[in-house]
């Protein structure tokens, strides 16, 4: 009978933007997800909202399971939905146990199919300017695990002389050594690549959650790296890299030099709306975390929006105060079966960049932008020659009543209409809120009034242990209403501009 198929797939070290395009396709079709505690959380967002997410454990929280029980829990799901996926962190076919279970699918008649990942080593060349092959250096590479016959971090290693490495001939090797796992058995390998013939200068260069925004790198030498592991009680993962081009100039590594390296940085707008965020400030170096404050849904009855549609030759301006306004009233046009043409002559405003931005997105170019993002600017703009002219407002649930009511004033006949709501989430995520609460939170975006609200009642005085960047002077002043003074305040009210104030704020490097 013909069922589905296991995909075994390479997460990449850790980077989200290292998964190959091949391993993004697959996710986004697949049933269920089986994955490795090592795979950054970040690469499961390709997964469909209602895919079977399966975590193998984590090492130090909880057991991790067998490989036993990882093959029993594949052939489960196979046998559950079309599309699964086994998720390994680097590549499957690198110390992964990929060939225990490409046997176990082979036995049970499993179709399957490999999608590479990039693996430690190699992201260590990129990531912390270390060339593993140099022309006058070394001319080959070795890849060894540190547990010879095991190959988990998790569990207790092989007894030295089980499948024993030949480390006469690793010691000779012309070239470059990378030991993979090797935390707990550093004494055992260091020591027998010495006796071996390896002299105990040789470099080496310890990498610690390569490609990660937590990045460590630390060097010593072959005799000193194992009492320098147990002097800082080194945890995985970790690669070493053995060898002359070890000692190469730190300055190759650009990872780490960053502006935001070592931030840690939340970002709480709603899901969809985060990327414009959390890219940029990734780009610079930051680990981002994400907890939205608020939901943005379609409003709950679209009579009005539709009216609002069918009447738009009625109006001279049709304002945006926000992105999510273009796209829930202009998304509801073309489901009413219309298009651009709609807008005839009506001029188009847009709040900020950020609205106009997604204008122009669907082709409509917005005729007044102010030079601040705030409501107040937006109505000095259009207020000169409001007066009588007709206004139709694309608005949220909620939010300031400032710009209708200064057009109102200005003479402009005013009609608003909700096109989406703002909702507030009811409970954070818990694992943000315990490193909200332990401080582990460097910064956290507030971008709105209606977030800092949000955020407040989510976190209450643990945002007190986080610095907070605001948007605007508007939203900075709602912080303060609520007891909250902002850390930094962007002076461009954009996404761009938070993300330049917490530069701003941080120490020169």
């Amino acid at each position: 009978m013909a069922k589905g198929k296991v995909y075994l797939v390479g997460a990449g070290p850790g980077d989200p933007g290292l998964v190959t395009l091949r391993a993004v396709e697959i996710l986004q079709r697949a049933d269920a997800v089986v994955y490795d505690y090592l795979v950054n959380p970040a690469i499961l967002r390709h997964c469909k909202p209602d895919a079977t997410l399966i975590s193998l454990g984590k090492h130090g929280q909880g057991r991790v399971l067998t490989q036993e029980e990882v093959n029993d829990r594949l052939l489960a799901e196979w046998e559950l939905f079309d599309t699964v996926v086994r998720l390994k962190s680097g590549d499957p076919m690198v110390f992964a146990r990929a060939a225990e279970e490409l046997d176990f699918l082979v036995k049970h008649g499993i179709q399957f199919e490999i999608v590479p990942g990039v693996t430690a080593a190699f992201a260590a060349a990129s990531y912390a300017g270390i060339p593993i092959t140099q022309r006058d250096a070394a001319s080959a590479v070795a890849l060894v695990t540190g547990r010879e016959g095991e190959t988990r971090e998790s569990e207790a290693p092989a007894e030295p002389g089980s499948q024993s490495l030949d480390y006469t001939a690793l010691a000779r090797f012309p070239g470059t050594l990378v030991f993979y796992m090797g935390v707990t058995t550093a004494e055992h390998w260091s020591q027998a690549l010495i006796a071996a013939g390896k002299p105990p200068t040789t470099p080496v260069a310890i990498l610690r959650r390569v490609s990660w925004p937590d990045q460590q790198r630390l060097d010593t030498t072959l005799a000193a790296v194992a009492a320098l592991v147990k002097q800082i009680r080194l945890r995985p993962p970790v690669v070493f890299i053995l060898g002359d081009v070890a000692s190469r100039d730190p300055d190759w590594s650009w990872f780490d030099k960053r502006p935001l390296f070592g931030q840690r940085v939340l970002v709480t707008r709603p899901a969809r709306q985060a990327a414009d965020l959390a890219g940029p400030l990734a780009e610079l170096g930051a680990e981002v975390l994400f907890q939205p404050a608020i939901e943005i849904r379609p409003p709950g009855d679209w009579q009005p929006v539709d009216r609002a549609i069918q009447s738009l030759d009625r109006f001279d301006w049709l304002v945006f105060s926000s992105s999510n306004g273009v796209r829930h009233l202009i998304g509801r046009l073309l489901e009413l079966g219309g298009d651009l043409r709609a807008f005839g002559s009506t001029r188009l405003a847009a709040i900020g960049s950020g609205t106009a931005d997604e204008l122009a997105r669907l082709h409509l170019r917005a005729d007044v932008i102010p030079s601040e993002y705030r409501a107040e600017s937006l109505a000095q703009a259009l207020k000169g020659g409001a007066a009588g002219k007709r206004f139709l407002l694309a608005r949220a649930s909620r939010g300031r009543e400032v710009l209708g009511d200064e057009l109102t004033k200005a003479g402009g006949i005013v009609e608003q209409v909700v096109v989406y709501e703002s909702i507030d989430v009811e409970r954070p995520d818990s694992a943000i809120a315990e490193q909200m609460t332990s401080g582990q939170i460097d910064w956290t975006t507030v971008t709105s009034s209606a977030i800092a609200r949000s955020l407040v009642r989510l976190l209450g005085d643990a945002l007190r242990r986080t610095k907070l960047v605001s948007i605007s002077p508007i939203t900075s002043s709602t912080l303060r209403e609520l007891g909250f003074e902002p850390a930094a305040e962007a002076n461009e009210f954009t996404m761009a501009g938070v993300v330049a104030a917490i530069r701003l704020a941080l120490p020169p490097q």
